[in-house]
């Protein structure tokens, strides 16, 4: 479920990022949510509650995002995507791969705190 929030930006970030949405063919909501969604996973997740850890351990993409993520990539094992379906290809792919990153640093830790066993 997503929820809608209201932010007032400074006019030398707004403009960075429209310009990369129009650089990239995304909405400007997309750009920032990308931005939000990096710093996220940036955070170093030695200082966050275990509750956090563990919800960062069963970390999955959206099911929208995987339904087109999974289109995306059988179309283009066929040969069949155009260039703004690359690029949508592309960017579910870097999503993907620091969901991946996150969620075996989140691992990590709840394996050094005990809260899950070690995986041989």
């Amino acid at each position: 479920m997503a929820e809608i929030v209201t932010l007032q930006l400074p006019e030398t970030l707004a403009q960075k990022a429209k310009e990369i949405a129009a650089f990239t063919h995304r909405r400007l909501e997309d750009v920032l949510l990308e931005w939000i969604d990096r710093a996220i996973s940036e955070l170093p997740l030695e200082s966050l509650p275990d509750e956090q850890v563990l919800a960062m351990c069963d970390m999955q993409m959206e099911t929208q995002q995987q339904e087109v993520f999974s289109d995306l990539l059988a179309r283009h094992r066929e040969g069949q995507l155009n260039d703004v379906e690359v690029r949508q290809l592309d960017q579910l792919m870097q999503i993907y791969r620091r969901g991946l990153v996150s969620k075996a640093r989140a691992l990590k830790v709840a394996v050094e705190r005990g809260l899950k066993p070690a995986i041989n």
